[in-house]
């Protein structure tokens, strides 16, 4: 593939709703720009954006899929995006480098809940969009419907640019709405029709709709519509242009991604109407003076690139997916990550395409391409020179909350396992595992439980490791509600010096339930030597690591050593610390204890109709909403306060109530009483797994 200036770039993300016909799509624009000689077909498991074997297997796009199609002396990087909201990372990810998007709607399916979030995305992310209708080589699909329903929910700037024409039942050409013209498809070819008598209504209805927007573009335009004046059709597409990239108009384009339909049609109009990445700006900071350093994609301002994505393959490699946002980089050329302040030099520049990687001279400033083998470069690091360092904002990933407990499968894959989980957490951000050692578990966080599935999946056919999953532990914390006076005297005699330590503590609730406990002394006289107070605490302090009543963590403890004695010979340190341990329990047993459970902040974001329902399961979970702020587009958000226990299958019952237009997010607030069945169901399994493991030992 040949080098690309900047304005022959056009840097486009595709949309839609799970199974709407995105990669389809996006196999047809590869097949027209001649990277492929056939097309390939997601139930074969034989398209270009979807390579990999659990993309192949499921039949459902996990990554984002690079595909360069080179279209009349332009390059248009198409970024193929996961539909399934788990793989939101993925999406954006290329989100984050597009410069412009076509949501893919399903004629078949119409708006579905992928639709609205990939216009809500778009509107984030303030890019210029377009949508194609897809599925019209399906009989009975109503163009007329989908758009009609994309009007309703956008608005006005919804603009039709084109028609299907339908003979016996099949799709065999399109009208230009901004010609008023009808064609035909032969072979490859396009011909000119009679236009159908069907088509004329609808035409003059999208016609008329298209002008006046144009017409809004300047007061020259709009003084020459009111005057009767038309148009010319360079004028329309000028006009067309500057509102796309606005975002005043939206067209709507359709055909059918299985027979290669009218994505002649889409590529030659992503060239004409959606902007090049020169039209965007784009900042970081200069690190060395502190300075805002205005990239915005100038090839004559020093080399700046932004790694948006990593691939980490056990069969393809490592690769760093970068655009460049400033200047020209070349094979062979010094980079500077400002993150690690490391300089190397980058070897050879790739295009990747699909699974497929082919060497370029150099990429110019909004462009997109991979470096291979930087082990130590990670998503969302800038890559610049070292005479001017310059750093951009890193990625705004969604935070993941659904989760699980796991375990090796073989107790020797281990540090395998760990291995190759941070190789996937370094491709996929949004994937994530964490050590509890406060519990006593290991956790996997993903989006969602496809994801989370996905990941066994990979750790199983791709790493050669397995793990167990099961509901993970709640982080309970164990407290008391009441004071006890106790006294525990440890006397143990074996020959030779013998052990004697003899404490008496106050127990009693702290006013700090963020520490474990406080400890203090009022000892008189002598009755304990000084030298036996750290003892004392020690012993303290290991207790509270896992508590009396269900070995769980003690929180909010003040215990107050009072009196003892000691045996000058036979005193020691362990004595005392023994000692201790033993009054704590004795004293933690008999000051009213409680387990605690956390309680998060929980916001839920959902459109106005899902209220009710969404409201009632969170009675359910033993919730307690604070309030409901509209935040508008018909949406709120609803605040509660929920036991993090009753929020392990939120993500599933969220999506299923709204249809997957709910989403949520969390965080701890505080520790509350756990309610006396769940503490005596809790106590009563904790028992349970001591008497197991003591009977394995």
């Amino acid at each position: 593939m040949k080098v690309y200036t900047t304005d022959k770039i056009r840097n486009i993300v595709v949309l839609g709703h799970g199974s709407a016909g995105k990669t389809s799509l996006v196999e047809a624009m590869a097949y027209l720009g001649g990277i492929t000689s056939r097309m390939g077909k997601v139930e074969d498991g034989n398209t270009v954006s979807d390579f990999t074997k659990e993309e192949q297997k499921r039949g459902i796009s996990i990554r984002t899929a690079l595909i360069p199609v080179e279209w009349n002396d332009y390059k248009i990087n198409v970024m193929d995006t996961p539909g399934y909201f788990d793989f939101i990372g993925e999406v954006e990810e290329a989100m984050s480098v597009a410069d412009g998007a076509v949501i893919v709607v399903s004629g078949k399916a119409g708006i579905e809940a992928g639709t609205e979030k990939a216009w809500d995305l778009c509107e984030k992310f303030n890019l210029p969009r377009m949508f194609f209708v897809t599925d019209m080589d399906i009989d009975n699909v109503s163009y007329r419907e989908t758009v009609e329903a994309l009007i309703e929910k956008y608005g006005k700037k919804i603009a039709p640019f084109n028609m299907p024409i339908r003979e016996n039942g099949k799709l065999v050409g399109y009208v230009n709405v901004i010609q008023q013209k009808a064609f035909k498809w032969s072979g490859k070819d396009v011909v000119a029709c009679d236009m159908p008598d069907y088509s004329q209504e609808n035409l003059g209805e999208y016609h008329d709709n298209l002008m006046e927007s144009v017409a809004e573009t300047s007061e020259e335009f709009m003084d020459r519509y009111f005057s009767g004046d038309e148009f010319s059709e360079a004028e329309i597409r000028s006009a067309a242009r500057i509102a796309i990239q606005d975002g005043s108009i939206v067209p709507v384009e359709m055909g059918s991604g299985i027979t290669c339909q009218g994505v002649y049609v889409l590529l030659d109009d992503i060239v004409k109407y959606m902007p090049s990445a020169e039209s965007r700006k784009v900042n970081g900071i200069n690190m060395k003076t502190n300075e805002i350093f205005e990239a915005n994609f100038d090839v004559l301002k020093p080399k700046t690139a932004f790694v948006f994505k990593t691939i980490v393959d056990p069969f393809l490699g490592r690769y760093s997916l970068i655009k460049v946002r400033s200047g020209v980089f070349k094979t062979d050329d010094m980079a500077y990550d400002s993150r690690t302040e490391t300089e190397f030099k980058i070897g050879k520049i790739y295009i990747m395409q699909g699974n497929k990687s082919s060497e370029i001279a150099e990429l110019h400033a909004g462009d997109l391409g991979a470096l291979a083998k930087l082990n130590d470069v990670a998503t969302g690091d800038t890559l610049s020179t070292k005479a001017t360092p310059v750093q951009y904002p890193k990625l705004d990933l969604s935070t993941p909350y659904t989760y699980l407990r796991y375990k090796a499968k073989n107790k020797g894959d281990i540090d395998k396992i760990a291995q190759a989980m941070a190789k996937i957490s370094s491709e996929d951000p949004t994937f994530k595992s964490v050590n509890d050692a406060a519990n006593s578990q290991s956790l996997i966080y993903g989006m969602g439980d496809l994801h989370l599935n996905v990941v066994q999946s990979l750790l199983k056919n791709e790493y050669n490791v397995e793990v167990e999953v099961e509901k993970p532990k709640v982080a309970f914390r164990e407290t008391i509600r009441k004071n006890s006076d106790v006294e525990y005297k440890y006397k143990k005699q074996s020959g030779g010096h013998g052990q004697y330590g003899h404490v008496k503590i106050r127990f009693s609730p702290s006013d700090d339930m963020n520490i474990p406990y406080e400890f203090g002394e009022e000892v008189v006289g002598g009755a304990v030597p000084k030298n036996y107070f750290p003892a004392v605490e020690k012993g303290i302090a290991d207790s509270v690591t896992n508590g009396p009543l269900a070995a769980y963590p003690v929180i909010g403890v003040k215990a107050i050593l009072y009196d003892g004695s000691y045996h000058p010979v036979d005193s020691s340190e362990m004595a005392f610390k023994t000692a201790a341990r033993q009054a704590f329990k004795k004293g933690f047993m008999e000051a009213s204890p409680v387990l605690l459970e956390p309680i998060v902040l929980l916001k839920v974001t959902i459109p106005d109709a899902y209220t009710g329902d969404v409201m009632g399961d969170l009675n359910k979970r033993r919730g307690r909403v604070l309030g409901m702020n509209p935040i508008g587009h018909g949406k709120q958000v609803v605040e509660a306060e929920v036991p993090q226990m009753e929020l392990f299958d939120y993500c599933t019952t969220l999506r299923s109530i709204t249809g997957g237009r709910g989403e949520y997010s969390y965080e701890f607030v505080r520790y509350e009483q756990t309610p006396p069945d769940i503490q005596a169901k809790e106590v009563a399994a904790r028992a349970e797994e001591v008497a197991e493991g003591y009977s394995e030992g």
